[in-house]
Formats: structure tokens, C-alpha cells, sequence
């Protein structure tokens, strides 16, 4: 289908494995799959990838980096090591797209060439790196980052953003104003909704309050070239149906309102 490519994510398929969101992928049309590169054996395995993705015939459109606070030891224990293994494995998989959060603020090494290295990989590679909007955890009253310098990378500046709209939500910021501050630089949307509880939701878009449709629709007009990923939460469905239940309705969303 010509326009911008919609996937979904592995995490969108969890506590299920990468297989099962290529083969529902395939099962509902979506354009391709982004792994979340975590504990699942298969999303650490760029060749078992490779086969999936032929097997089913869904592309690999991006490939999360393991930055999670539960994925620290994928890998490799280094942060740096992670992120070369992370645009490797797209490479491999013909991936245009690695997803990556910012530093956590005790990763000072890493913080302090964490910008120059996403440069130099970005163009040794051709793989765009973009670099992912957060959220802070709030305590009794109070807000604390646990990233540096904050949860929003246009603090820095980077050639690419993704932007997860969960995320924004999460963080009470006004997800339209930041796209437009990350501008021709967004190449990558994390499609999910938030209420704006202080937690990170990844709701089916349009069952929250965040500006899902103005944003798809935004970039639909823009020019936007990069991809619009679906990463839900599905953890409480009661079974397959169900999940892929939330995936179509999803799909349909993006769909409807990037214009296809």
C-alpha cells in the first residue's frame, strides 16, 4: 500500500513472543513489525528474525534498542555495546529505523558520548536513530527524570526523534508541540493513547486523551517518510481474539486517519 508504513510492535503482542506478532501482522495487514529487543530469545536473534519475516512475509521496520531497565544485561552490560548490536541487527534485517531511549542519568559515560555516538552510527550505518520522548516518575508530589539531561531529546538535539504518544501523556506534555519541535527530524511514531495517569499506558489510540488523529493526520500532510508504529498494551487480553481485536481496531485507526 503506497504512503506511510504502519506497523506494530513485538511489545504489542506481550507476554506472547515476536513469532506471534509477525503472524498477526501478516494476519491483519499491517506493513511491517517493529522488535522490541528483550528477553524473548527470538528478538535477540537477527536470523531467526529474518525468518520470520519470510516466512510470513512482514518486514522488519525498526528495531528497539534493549534500554529498558529489565533488558540492562542483553547483549552486553555496556550501553554503547548495546546500541552497535541494536543497528547491526537492522542492518541485517534491512531495517531503516533503530529506536533508543536517552541515557538513564547513572549512565554517565554513556550520557556524556551518547550524542556523538548516535551521529557516528547513524552514518556509518544509513540506519536512522531516533531518539525517543519520555516520561518522569512522580512521587508524592513530585517529578523526577531518570534521564539525562531530561525525557525530551529535543533538549539535545538529534537528526531523528521517535515520538511515543503514551509517553506524552504520561508525562502531561503537549504531544503536538513537541512533534512540531522535532519537525523534519520525526521519523518515527509510537501510535498509543494515554488518560494522563502518571504511568505508561500504551492504549488502543483514540480510548485516551492524547491528540492521536491530529498527529496522524498532521503527518500525512507533512511529508512525513518515516513509519508509524502501533505499540499497545495487551497483556489483559483474554485471549488471541482479543488481542488481535485491539491490534485491528488500531490498525484501522492509523489507517483512517494517515489517510489510507
Amino acid at each position: 500500500m503506497p504512503g506511510i508504513r504502519i506497523g506494530t510492535s513485538t511489545a504489542s503482542v506481550w507476554p506472547q513472543t515476536a513469532t506471534s506478532a509477525f503472524e498477526l501482522a501478516a494476519e491483519l495487514g499491517y506493513d511491517g513489525v517493529e522488535v522490541m529487543v528483550w528477553a524473548d530469545p527470538i528478538s535477540q536473534d537477527p536470523m531467526a528474525l529474518r525468518r520470520r519475516s519470510r516466512q510470513t512475509g512482514v518486514p522488519v521496520l525498526a528495531v528497539h534498542a534493549p534500554c529498558l531497565l529489565i533488558t540492562q544485561r542483553v547483549w552486553s552490560p555496556r550501553p554503547e555495546e548495546r546500541l552497535r548490536r541494536s543497528v547491526q541487527a537492522a542492518v541485517d534485517l534491512d531495517a531503516p529505523t533503530v529506536v533508543i531511549h536517552p541515557p538513564f542519568r547513572w549512565q554517565r559515560k554513556y550520557a556524556d558520548g551518547f550524542a556523538d555516538l548516535v551521529h557516528a552510527l547513524s552514518a556509518e550505518s544509513g540506519v536512522a536513530i531516533a531518539v525517543e520522548n519520555m516520561f518522569p516518575v512522580r512521587r508524592f508530589g513530585s517529578e523526577m527524570s531518570a534521564f539525562h539531561p531530561s525525557i525530551d531529546p529535543t533538549d539535545v538535539g538529534y537528526a531523528s526523534y521517535t515520538l511515543d504518544l503514551s509517553h506524552t501523556a504520561a508525562a502531561g506534555v503537549d504531544a503536538f508541540a513537541l512533534a512540531k519541535r522535532m519537525g523534519r527530524a520525526l521519523g518515527h511514531l509510537h501510535l498509543a493513547d494515554g488518560t494522563g495517569a502518571p504511568r505508561d499506558e500504551h492504549l488502543v489510540p483514540g480510548r485516551g486523551g492524547q491528540p492521536c488523529a491530529e498527529v496522524c493526520e498532521w503527518l500525512a500532510t507533512s511529508g512525513f517518510e518515516g513509519q508509524v508504529v502501533v505499540e499497545i498494551n495487551t497483556r489483559r487480553a483474554k485471549g488471541q481474539a482479543d488481542r488481535a481485536k485491539d491490534l485491528a481496531e488500531a490498525l484501522l485507526f492509523a489507517r483512517l486517519h494517515l489517510g489510507q
